[in-house]
């Protein structure tokens, strides 16, 4: 898979000099490039205790993008999964450290142990006051004697941030870093793993399975798991963490392990709230990328007694835009529609020709979800299918609501149905096509003439014609030929269905973006949908 590198050597030398760049004069970086990359305050008058901390990079935006007021003084940016040097760590830790002292705050990995253990020794030996924190909140394997340190670092940086911003000295800001690595206890998933520049993807966690238990740097986790959903997931690693966390309020912080979608977080953070220890979370941070491992589409959950002290910290405020912030957890608020939309029911009623001919219906596009995504996904943007059987699938929950016994209301009921359930531009039309032939039948045109009335409403609004290779060039002429029967009309849509994949230009549409060259030989998916039911209604 190609990445947006130059050189695999220069990739963390010129991001470090992106985040600098774009960071509107609020960091500057030391000298030493290559082999010392620290981003440093630019403000920073050395009257305060200093925090330091870094690393291996490919964890963005940690380090650098936490480093400012209330939060971190400096970060050392080792390469790729790598410590940095002593000597850039010992750099970092003299750039910024005035009598007020210095903590520096390590993650639990060998090389960091060792390069900034020894940096602390040579700056005491120039005779600076230097304290060092090692984070060690990985819960995956409770009787490791060494625990890695996760994305449970942020709360160290920022509650030991904000006391040293308030002008607390060494001792105490040292104090409260430990007791917050005490309390706090992380757990990470994942669905792949992570590409590393410049090297080969290692292929090892299979379809269907899920890595629990990983670290942050492309490591494999404590076991592979089978993967069903979102919910079981959480669940898992809310088990796990429930197991070790001690009575009372907590604070999650829900970290992005580099790939997972914002969408996706959103639905973990849901189902975070539903979880096991839901009830037992005063606060949440993110969803949001902040100790990512590089593209891992993976997320981690931390959690942190939220006692009143941890609370104050972790709510000061600071400017550095990667921090989300503390926010409460709460029931999600459910406001009423504005006046006018709230739909008017028609009175249900039941006929069971009618609830069959329309279940068979909704039961096609079911069925041919997946290949309809597969026909959009080389013109569009692959969701043709889904809106579909969404749709279908939302009809018949709603089956008995609907007047089946009242063909006209029935219409009706369809298209207000489709407008609130339905989504993208085919949600809107076909709300219009039901919409417009419920208001044509109720008129006293047969149904013939009533769905084609829908259909000219439908083009007159989105504009499409036959020739422009939407689902018109299918649904057109299957009307016209309607009257002579199913057989009739499924032959017209799919013979206009099937010339769509030699049209090479389509003008209305998400196609409407595509070159001839990508449009020649596939079928319109909405097109195909229009065919494929009417041949299914043919057969019966």
């Amino acid at each position: 898979m190609t990445q947006f590198l130059n050189r695999k050597e220069d990739i963390v030398t010129e991001a470090v000099d992106g985040v600098v760049a774009a960071s509107g004069g609020r960091l500057a970086r030391l000298d030493g490039y290559p082999h010392i990359r620290v981003v440093v305050r630019k403000d920073w008058k050395k009257d305060k205790v200093a925090l330091v901390s870094g690393g291996g990079s490919g964890h963005e935006p940690a380090h650098a993008g936490f480093v400012g007021e209330g939060m971190l003084t400096a970060a050392v940016c080792g390469d790729v999964f790598a410590s940095p040097s002593v000597d850039a760590v010992l750099a970092g830790i003299l750039a910024v450290t005035g009598p007020a002292g210095c903590l520096v705050i390590v993650k639990n990995y060998t090389g960091d142990r060792l390069n900034f253990g020894l940096a602390v020794e040579r700056a005491r030996a120039f005779g600076h006051k230097v304290s060092m924190v090692i984070v060690d909140d990985d819960i995956a394997l409770p009787d490791l004697p060494q625990a890695r340190g996760l994305a449970g670092t942020l709360f160290v940086h920022k509650i030991a941030g904000a006391l040293a911003e308030q002008g607390a000295d060494l001792a105490t800001v040292a104090k409260a870093a430990e007791r917050v690595i005490e309390g706090t206890k992380s757990i990470g998933m994942s669905l792949d793993t992570c590409r590393v520049p410049g090297a080969a993807k290692e292929q090892r966690i299979p379809e269907g399975m899920a890595e629990l238990g990983l670290g942050i740097h492309g490591e494999a986790g404590v076991e592979q798991v089978p993967f069903s959903n979102a919910k079981a997931a959480v669940g898992a690693m809310c088990e796990k963490l429930s197991a070790v966390m001690p009575d009372g309020p907590h604070v999650a912080l829900l970290n992005n392990l580099g790939g997972t979608s914002m969408l996706e977080m959103g639905v973990l953070v849901h189902e975070l709230a539903q979880s096991s220890i839901g009830a037992r979370l005063e606060g949440v941070i993110g969803p949001a990328s902040m100790m990512t491992s590089l593209d891992m589409r993976g997320f981690s959950i931390s959690v942190l007694p939220a006692n009143e002290e941890n609370l104050r910290l972790l709510q000061a405020a600071t400017p550095i835009a990667a921090w989300p912030g503390v926010a409460e957890l709460s029931e999600v608020a459910v406001a009423p529609l504005p006046d006018g939309l709230m739909p008017i029911k028609p009175m249900p009623s039941n006929h069971a020709p009618t609830r069959e001919f329309l279940s068979r219906c909704c039961k096609v596009l079911i069925a041919a979800e997946a290949d309809l995504n597969a026909f959009d996904a080389k013109t569009g943007d692959g969701d043709t299918g889904s809106t579909l059987a969404g749709a279908a699938r939302a009809l018949l929950e709603r089956m008995d609501q609907l007047p089946l016994s009242d063909h006209t209301q029935l219409l009706r009921a369809i298209g207000q149905e489709l407008s609130q359930t339905m989504g993208g531009s085919s949600g809107v039309l076909l709300a219009i096509f039901f919409a417009a032939a419920g208001d044509a039948a109720s008129s006293g045109e047969p149904m013939g003439q009533a769905l084609k009335a829908g259909l000219s409403r439908m083009q007159e609004i989105g504009g499409a014609e036959r020739g422009d290779r939407t689902m018109v060039d299918a649904l057109a002429p299957a009307l016209d030929t309607l009257s002579e029967g199913f057989a009739a009309a499924a032959a017209s849509a799919r013979e206009g269905a099937d010339a769509t994949a030699s049209m090479a230009k389509a003008r209305v549409g998400r196609a409407s973006y595509i070159g001839a060259h990508q449009l020649q030989g596939n079928v319109d998916p909405g097109a195909e949908a229009v065919a494929r039911l009417f041949e299914h209604l043919a057969q019966g």
